[in-house]
């Protein structure tokens, strides 16, 4: 997990959690990140993925304007449920391309790498479910 992303989710990542595919966990510093970038479960479809998330970020933009110009209260707030609804969804997609991916070449190679996997994966599900 990113500075960028803790930041957002108020999250880090749980304590002896496997990096996935050699990214370097999220105590390490950022120089790791440079020498093991990947590859990720959602590196195939990387494009698909920004394209959408710059399809959320302007709907996050649209609510900054919706409250620049005293817009009714319910309709703000039917458009953050729409950009929470895409958030969760984008979110949906990248944990099961994860767990497709990451855990699953975790479990080939078993042992301790498939615990710390699965437990990184609960966790991930658990902070889901609480927003």
């Amino acid at each position: 997990m990113t500075t960028t992303e803790a930041a957002v989710t108020g999250t880090t990542e749980p304590s002896g959690a496997a990096p996935c595919h050699g990214a370097p966990a999220a105590d390490a510093p950022a120089a790791a990140s440079e020498q093991h970038p990947g590859p990720h479960g959602y590196s195939k479809q990387k494009d698909q993925h920004l394209k959408r998330l710059r399809r959320i970020e302007g709907q996050i933009r649209g609510l900054q304007r919706m409250v620049e110009e005293d817009v009714y209260c319910i309709d703000i707030l039917t458009q953050v449920s729409a950009g929470t609804k895409a958030l969760q969804s984008f979110a949906l997609q990248l944990l099961e391309e994860h767990l497709r991916h990451c855990v699953a070449d975790a479990a080939l190679k078993g042992g301790a790498e498939i615990d710390a996997k699965v437990a990184e994966a609960s966790a991930a599900i658990a902070r889901l479910l609480r927003t």
